[in-house]
């Protein structure tokens, strides 16, 4: 089976890497929107028409099924993409809702874009409320190589402190994991990886040989060597601008 990925940069990675993991006799196929990261801050119409772009190159490249692997899409588009297209999607959201609800978690605080705080999907799907963080300075600092530096330290320690005690972060944004080993230096909460749901939810039927496909829409400073130190498989990697 051919499943497409996509999220604005190198965060879905996180979410691509989990799925080889789980299923690795797959075709997986990756869009990486370097061009126009963040999403965080943009709006809804724009990220629509973004969004819709990926898909339609991923479809076209044969994808069978889709993972939104962005929590800003997954909470302002899931809906109204799902009701577009024909083939299977999966989001990060409802996924990580279900595992909370199933486990029973309180006391819980959110991470995530500044767009996906907006729109306060988490809180009403979750059903009751919860502590709600933008961090706008987290993508920016991750795809810029910047995670184990005083500028991210410094990020961490004002949304921790912004949040205030809580038992459970979800990490609402799919970059964000990638501070997972910074976060925990400064916080004994509970780290949530949408990832983990998005595996768990997600059921792959004919078996193939194993390709992973990387597309990004911008060469970056960092990218390569980024996407190196996240999938430690063999992959292709393809740059899209012209």
């Amino acid at each position: 089976m051919t499943i497409g990925v996509f999220d604005s940069g190198i965060g879905g990675l996180t979410v691509l890497k989990k799925l080889i993991m789980a299923y690795p006799d797959h075709e997986y196929i990756y869009y990486g929107d370097t061009l126009n990261l963040p999403y965080g801050t943009k709006s809804k119409e724009t990220l629509a028409v973004l969004a819709e772009q990926i898909i339609n190159f991923l479809l076209a490249k044969g994808a069978q099924i889709l993972v939104i692997a962005c929590g800003t899409i997954s909470s302002n588009l899931y809906e109204q993409l799902k009701n577009k297209y024909k083939i299977p999607i999966i989001d990060v959201l409802n996924p990580v809702v279900n595992y909370i609800k199933a486990q029973g978690l309180k006391n819980i605080g959110i991470f995530a874009t500044p767009m996906t705080i907006s729109s306060h999907t988490f809180t009403k799907k979750i059903g009751f409320p919860v502590k709600e963080i933008a961090c706008p300075l987290f993508v920016p600092l991750i795809e810029s190589g910047k995670i184990n530096t005083l500028a991210c330290e410094r990020a961490i320690k004002k949304y921790l402190k912004e949040l205030g005690p809580v038992d459970n972060i979800i990490l609402g944004c799919t970059h964000y994991p990638l501070l997972k080993n910074a976060l925990a230096k400064y916080t004994s909460a509970n780290l949530i990886d949408m990832a983990d749901g998005v595996v768990k939810s997600i059921s792959l039927d004919k078996k193939t040989k194993q390709k992973i496909s990387l597309y990004f829409s911008k060469e970056t400073a960092n990218l390569r060597n980024n996407v190196k130190n996240i999938i430690d498989q063999d992959y292709e990697l393809k740059i899209l601008e012209n």
